[in-house]
């Protein structure tokens, strides 16, 4: 087991890492997929030492705080000098465990399974095409160009889906708005669960899809009249087939306001002039 104590910047390169632990408070993290040899770049380091491990049987590497568990991540109330940039750089499949308390995250490129921890600082996925676990107090996640499965879990955290693909993603919030503009392939399996907060969804005109959106007391609103509304003592609800169906997406509240919107060919068209001129 090689150890290290950082109290410095500095920079240490490691030989084969299979798996992921890095555990910080403050600052900015990220975990980056890469070809070459696995590294770690510290940019700052606060007042009280991080320590590094890394097993050469295992190829199990860990980043940590010794006295900043992944259980107690989102319980932690320690003060203290624990600000720390740090960027990782491992191989795209290699598994990850991320938590931190205030510090951002981005997480890019990996395909393994991630999971990751916040109370306040926001996160985002970039290109993640594996399996993540998201669970955040109020921080927010957002997501570009999700291909594989997110669950994520929040009591005031928003999460943002853009160009996403995914194959699965569920998302639950108590007060947390969910904002997704969504690509959905035949099996793709969608839900959305809120009490107050806004569910706000975008899918292409021709998508193949089973829908179905509830909400107690909240508005449902969407732009495909093909879908069926229904109002009933216990709320009101839009459900129906889209495109023959295939894939599914739900979204329930128990207050929040539901919308689905429905992204035209000639909308796309234009956005993406917009954006290139």
């Amino acid at each position: 087991m090689a150890r290290w104590t950082i109290e410095e910047p500095g920079e240490l390169t490691f030989g084969q890492v299979t798996g992921l632990s890095v555990r910080i408070v403050a600052g900015r993290l990220a975990v980056l997929a890469g070809d070459g040899p696995p590294t770690l770049e510290v940019a700052e380091a606060g007042g009280t030492p991080l320590h590094v491990e890394h097993d050469e049987e295992t190829g199990h590497l860990t980043v940590a705080y010794h006295d900043l568990t992944w259980d107690g991540v989102l319980g932690w109330l320690r003060p203290g000098n624990r600000r720390t940039v740090l960027t990782l750089t491992v191989p795209k499949n290699c598994p990850v465990q991320a938590g931190v308390i205030s510090a951002s995250t981005v997480l890019a490129g990996l395909e393994g399974r991630t999971g990751v921890r916040s109370v306040s600082g926001d996160i985002t996925l970039d290109g993640v095409s594996g399996e993540v676990h998201a669970e955040t107090i109020s921080g927010s996640v957002e997501s570009r160009g999700l291909s594989g499965d997110l669950s994520f879990s929040s009591v005031s955290g928003e999460l943002t889906v853009a160009d996403g693909a995914p194959r699965r993603l569920k998302a639950q919030t108590v007060t947390g708005r969910i904002m997704a503009d969504l690509e959905l392939s035949p099996t793709g399996h969608v839900t959305f669960i809120s009490v107050s907060g806004t569910v706000l969804v975008r899918l292409p005109a021709d998508v193949r899809t089973d829908v179905t959106l509830q909400s107690t007391s909240g508005a449902v609103e969407a732009e495909f009249p093909e879908l069926t509304a229904r109002d009933r003592p216990g709320g009101r609800s839009l459900s129906g087939r889209l495109g023959g169906g295939m894939a599914s997406l739900s979204a329930t509240t128990v207050s929040g306001e539901i919308t689905l919107f429905r992204k035209d060919v000639s909308t796309e068209t234009h956005e993406e002039t917009e954006a290139h001129a």
